[in-house]
């Protein structure tokens, strides 16, 4: 029942694009049929950035909510008519929203996506599944990071595994009984918000610059010092905390730094970040997808720090590591629509397993 064709919408931290991925799932498998990366407007991602630093209003939250719903549309309908697809042909649609604030912790805890499924599923015509944080926060879950109970879905056949996610932020998951992930900090965000400020850049392409600089070790210490890194999983962050403010409490410290070697501190830091958790756990296989695994400098950096650890693409498993987390997405839908919880208890510490999000209907 509900097998078919999903699409399963992703636009992660890193604002830099909405990923659209195809996928034909069944109980046993899900595998992506096709995937795109659509551009998110540059209007849209810088006010995203300017509302989670400088503060917004209620007009504001409002019509970003609405703006990005009519960009998901926009770059749902040119995929259909690319892979020439009717919205019939689809079961669902899988729509993680875009993370505008997440705090799972504290006196009222929650996580706020953008992206109105309603307006969504009018304008596509297909049946939206959304909102799927919630109800882990509700059960006392951390409401992130999600990707682990799909990594095991996929992987759990490979022995002492453990996959890392390296978007704006990056996330781990061990593939060990009871399942363990959680996000060991920041991945990207960092990197491309010093890369766009110096260079004009979204991002670092092979981290050429910061190969061209050198770590300041005084600098790393300090960073790596940081409360959120000595926590305990379960653990989730975001942009809300690992920010320029982040950043700037630290370079405050030192005098004169070249911003080449400020970048070359920062992608130590999200290896070493990403290693140390790593050497926690009897793994000998790590499996890396997102972003960061087209940066051919931090993938070399985190095999040179894992010497006894195959690093590798989840390409070689034949996932693609760029249409990962939107697969998520719409296996979440596919889990949705069946009534089947997802298994995250140890994961991001919910009270129980739940069926997660919201179905919207496309007419």
């Amino acid at each position: 029942m509900f097998k078919g064709l999903y699409i399963g919408i992703m636009s992660g931290t890193s604002m830099d694009g909405i990923d659209i991925a195809l996928c034909k799932i069944d109980e046993n498998s899900c595998s992506c049929i096709a995937y795109e990366e659509y551009e998110l407007s540059t209007y849209l991602k810088a006010h995203s950035l300017s509302m989670i630093t400088k503060g917004t209003t209620l007009a504001e939250i409002g019509a970003l909510d609405v703006a990005l719903a009519l960009e998901y549309a926009d770059a749902v309908n040119h995929f259909l008519n690319k892979y020439a697809l009717k919205s019939c042909d689809i079961v669902a649609i899988g729509s993680h929203g875009q993370t505008l604030w997440h705090q799972p912790l504290g006196d009222i805890p929650f996580s706020m996506q953008l992206g109105n499924p309603s307006l969504l599923a009018s304008k596509t015509a297909i049946d939206v599944v959304t909102d799927f944080r919630q109800k882990d926060i509700a059960n006392g879950g951390q409401g992130a990071p999600f990707a682990p109970a799909f990594h095991q879905f996929l992987f759990s056949d490979i022995p002492s595994c453990a996959v890392v996610n390296i978007g704006g932020m990056a996330n781990i998951t061990v593939l060990e009984s009871p399942l363990i992930g959680y996000d060991t900090g920041c991945g990207n965000v960092l990197l491309d918000m010093w890369m766009y400020e110096h260079n004009q850049a979204h991002y670092d392409k092979d981290g050429v610059w910061a190969k061209s600089g050198t770590v300041e070790d005084t600098l790393l210490t300090q960073l790596l010092g940081d409360d959120y890194f000595a926590l305990p999983y379960p653990k989730s962050t975001g942009r809300e905390y690992f920010n320029r403010s982040f950043l700037m409490q630290y370079l405050a410290l030192f005098e004169s730094i070249k911003s080449e070697d400020v970048q070359a501190t920062l992608l130590a830091l999200t290896v070493q970040s990403i290693a140390n958790e790593v050497k926690k756990f009897n793994i000998t296989t790590l499996l890396v997808c997102g972003g960061g695994v087209k940066n051919r400098f931090m993938m070399e950096q985190l095999q040179q720090g894992l010497p006894h650890v195959k690093v590798q693409s989840t390409e070689v498993y034949g996932v693609s590591p760029d249409a990962m987390e939107a697969m998520i997405f719409a296996w979440f839908a596919y889990k949705r629509l069946r009534r089947e919880a997802i298994e995250l208890t140890s994961v991001t510490g919910t009270q129980k397993n739940s069926i997660l999000g919201g179905v919207y209907a496309g007419n």
